[in-house]
């Protein structure tokens, strides 16, 4: 089944693991040896933005653009782009949160009938989206 990853787990698995529920690590590493994690793509456009306003210090080894290859290849990412359907859902006015980017990355999971991993309560209480964590 495919799994949706929230852009604060990626950057979880990527710098600080230590963050991660449990729960949330069994599903990574499920999802990752299965091949069936994903993201959607506006979760990039996120952690440029942290990359750009030095709210996320970039490891020396890495450009903004090798760093989120290296997340994408290290679980074995599918990115899910936007559709009309996961626009439409995420102004309809169901996911009650105020960032547009966290209401796209849920309306994908809720589009794709799939669980999203997140430490986003706002979003583990949004009724009809299955959150992990």
């Amino acid at each position: 089944m495919l799994t949706i990853c929230d852009t604060n787990i990626l950057l979880f698995w990527a710098d600080r693991r230590d963050r991660l529920s449990m729960t949330a690590q069994e599903a990574l590493e499920n999802g990752r040896v299965q091949g069936e994690l994903a993201c959607a793509a506006i979760s990039f456009w996120e952690i440029a933005l942290l990359f750009r306003k030095s709210r996320l210090i970039l490891p020396t080894q890495h450009t903004p653009t090798s760093y989120m290859e290296d997340i994408v290849d290290s679980l074995g990412l599918t990115i899910l782009q936007l559709t009309p359907t996961i626009a439409a859902l995420a102004e309809s006015g169901i996911i009650a949160h105020g960032d547009p980017c966290d209401r796209i990355i849920a309306a994908t999971a809720m589009a794709y009938q799939a669980p999203l991993i997140t430490a986003d309560g706002k979003l583990r209480t949004t009724p009809g989206l299955n959150c992990i964590w």
